[in-house]
């Protein structure tokens, strides 16, 4: 079987005293949309900024295409660095920049490229994502849907190995959300991309995924394909993939008992 592209093996991160991942291992197959998943601050955009470099593990390995990310010197991961696109949340556009700009300006940052290839380059991609005959707009002139969709054809401009995703699908309207899912898919399979999405919407990513990563309380709660996770047992997971208000994850907040707190006369 083909290596996995990114691997991360009993991974421990925290920031200051407060620990975020806690012996994490899990991977992400080449070829495949994997979804990381789990409740709110349980670590899922510290695993990309991990991939990416922007941290540093504590202890554990973690491995794109086989290299310690952790410990790739500063030119080292710069090359890594290039074989992977980011789609951050909400786009994370240039404000004073056009589209075509904005697609264009990785190219012109990390290659030669003579100025017809990078128009090329950057009408394709745009076409790819169906916002060509939008090039000369700017952010301000493009709903929330079309700039998710502009940053994907700017994260996809130097044809990376990895694409990773952070809440791609966060502010955005059916519709909209619907179409950058298939996108997302589509691209993955049409460019042969291996891609890590980052959501906390379901449906839609399950629908999207090859595999789903679960994290909670630091570990890694459960993964598999999306029927595996859904059927799940864990106590945790039946919660989070049933949208269900009570469970380990409590809806009132931790303290004395309601016959407790009123049986003390009042005050805060």
């Amino acid at each position: 079987m083909t290596a996995p592209l990114v691997e991360f093996r009993d991974v421990h991160f925290a920031y200051s005293d407060r620990a975020i991942l806690d012996g994490v291992s899990f991977s992400a197959p080449r070829g495949s949309v994997t979804a990381l998943m789990g409740a709110s601050g349980g670590g899922k955009t510290t695993v990309l900024r991990l991939i990416g470099g922007q941290e540093r593990a504590q202890r554990g390995e973690v491995l794109f295409d086989g290299q310690d990310i952790g410990r790739l010197g500063q030119a080292e991961l710069f090359a890594a660095r290039r074989r992977m696109g980011m789609l951050f949340q909400f786009g994370a556009l240039f404000t004073d920049m056009s589209v075509f700009e904005n697609v264009a300006f990785p190219l012109r940052e990390h290659t030669a490229l003579p100025e017809a290839l990078v128009r090329d380059i950057v009408l394709m991609k745009l076409e790819a994502v169906g916002l060509r005959n939008a090039r000369a707009l700017m952010p301000s002139e493009v709903s929330g849907g079309m700039a998710r969709r502009v940053a994907l054809a700017r994260a996809i401009a130097l044809d990376p190995e990895l694409v990773m995703y952070d809440e791609p699908f966060a502010g955005l309207d059916p519709i909209s959300l619907g179409t950058a899912a298939r996108l997302i898919r589509r691209l993955n399979d049409a460019l042969g991309l291996t891609s890590i999405v980052v959501s906390h919407d379901l449906d839609e990513t399950f629908r999207i995924a090859d595999h789903v990563v679960i994290l909670a309380n630091g570990k890694v709660a459960a993964q598999g394909t999306p029927q595996q996770v859904r059927e799940s047992i864990d106590p945790l997971v039946h919660q989070f993939v049933n949208a269900l208000a009570d469970g380990p994850v409590r809806f009132h907040h931790p303290g004395p008992s309601v016959e407790e707190d009123f049986g003390q006369g009042g005050g805060a």
